[in-house]
């Protein structure tokens, strides 16, 4: 009986630990982090208002539909994210001062893409049935509509990373599901956001 508690926190980390790990397996293709992002997104909102602990294969049975709506959106930022790796490899060997001033910039749009595409898979894990743009109107009021909003997903973002680095595979399981699951909480329509 003392243990049903313990093993009731445990899911808090086995469910997001497990659609991290679908995640990982989609997103080995490269352009096909972003519908994978958005299917762990539908997974865990699944486990959140449902109970469903099926996260692993929920992500899977979920990422056709999103693939299907996410592909050019996904295209696009993987060659945005692509171009901004590049600048900042670049801008972090010279040591001019307007450099600095753009290493920053980069890395501001870089943080920027991040809390939107956490937004944007929370919101379409929210309405699965949704269309990419009212996706993207919400993912824009929901990681930018409030500052506190966009520095928590952000923030969850760095410290999943840093915390799970600890575990084994930890940033790669609970890396990207740790923030999504703050993300849907924000997204939660009971939850007042504002």
């Amino acid at each position: 009986m003392r243990s049903y508690p313990l093993l009731r926190r445990l899911e808090f980390f086995a469910y997001p630990a497990a659609a991290g790990a679908a995640f990982t397996v989609l997103a080995l293709g490269v352009v096909t982090w972003l519908p994978a992002l958005a299917a762990m997104a539908c997974a865990l909102q699944r486990w959140r208002a449902d109970g469903d602990s099926r996260c692993f294969a929920g992500v899977f049975e979920a990422f056709p539909r999103y693939w299907r709506a996410l592909w050019k959106h996904s295209l696009l930022s993987t060659a945005a994210a692509a171009v901004l790796v590049a600048n900042i490899v670049y801008l972090l060997g010279r040591s001019h001062p307007i450099a600095f001033v753009a290493l920053a910039a980069q890395a501001g749009i870089a943080a920027a893409l991040v809390i939107h595409h956490v937004a944007l898979a929370a919101q379409a894990g929210q309405s699965p049935n949704g269309s990419v743009a009212a996706w993207t109107r919400g993912a824009l009021a929901l990681g930018f509509g409030s500052p506190a909003r966009g520095t928590a997903i952000l923030g969850a973002v760095v410290s999943a990373v840093l915390l799970s680095a600890v575990v084994p595979l930890g940033p790669l399981l609970l890396g990207p599901s740790i923030p999504v699951v703050l993300a849907l909480s924000f997204a939660d329509p009971r939850r007042n956001t504002a």
